[in-house]
């Protein structure tokens, strides 16, 4: 991708083993040859919204230090949906289940990027294990007095009954945000649906499918996709075209 890569690291000054991440932080940019900067927090209030503001002013500070344009952050897929559930268990609406968006503007000329939302966290530390890259783990995640950390036991137990939970949340609140936010993407999504709901074809069909068939509009393509067992979907100029088969 061409990028020019510097790492950052914010020092909280919650607990003692911090200190241990920021050399975690400085190997990895050792081991790379790569530009990193430290910032430490100094904030009176310590509870997590106001530390979570702190952390993304100092991001900022750091890269406009660097002149960089975009500040991306670890969060993965997991987070994402701990996000989701405690949105809604807070009753939240159509913003909180959106969750975290992949992007958005951080301060004037930086964004704020989350590229592994979608990417679940064993496969970051596979990675990382492969590669002989460090990595810390926050002790305090066994806390379960903390209610992100009680919500993260919870969706561990459910996991191994839906296999797909990550990827299923990740993907509602991707469409849940691209509907909030008007994105071109979504009125594609809307014209695919509506097509295949008007044959009365649209329940039980893949979220993938549909996608794949978002993707041929946004690139201008052509072709068949197959939807369900008995249905696909013609595209051709722009024009789309349900085709019903002998299953």
């Amino acid at each position: 991708m061409d990028l020019d890569v510097a790492l950052a690291y914010v020092h909280h000054g919650t607990r003692q083993s911090a200190w241990q991440d920021e050399c975690v932080v400085l190997r990895v940019a050792a081991t790379f040859g790569i530009p990193v900067r430290v910032a430490a927090l100094d904030v009176e209030a310590r509870d997590e919204a106001s530390l979570r503001g702190a952390r993304y002013d100092a991001l900022a500070a750091l890269a406009q230090s660097l002149q960089s344009t975009v500040v991306a952050t670890g969060h993965h897929a997991e987070d994402q949906s701990e996000t989701v559930v405690l949105a809604l268990l807070r009753g939240t609406g159509p913003d909180g289940l959106a969750g975290m968006s992949p992007r958005r503007p951080l301060v004037d000329g930086i964004d704020l990027a989350r590229p592994f939302l979608r990417i679940p966290s064993d496969e970051l530390r596979y990675y990382c294990h492969v590669h002989a890259l460090p990595y810390a783990v926050d002790p305090t995640n066994a806390d379960e007095d903390l209610r992100r950390n009680a919500l993260r036991g919870a969706l561990a137990t459910l996991r191994p009954l839906f296999p797909g939970l990550d990827a299923a949340v990740a993907r509602a609140a991707e469409l849940i945000g691209s509907e909030r936010s008007s994105a071109p993407r979504a009125g594609m999504r809307a014209r695919v649906r509506a097509a295949l709901q008007a044959e009365g074809s649209l329940q039980d069909i893949d979220f993938e499918h549909v996608e794949a068939a978002v993707r041929a509009l946004e690139r201008g393509g052509s072709g068949h996709f197959f939807m369900k067992p008995g249905i696909e979907l013609r595209i051709e100029g722009g024009a789309i075209e349900v085709v019903l088969k002998d299953e």
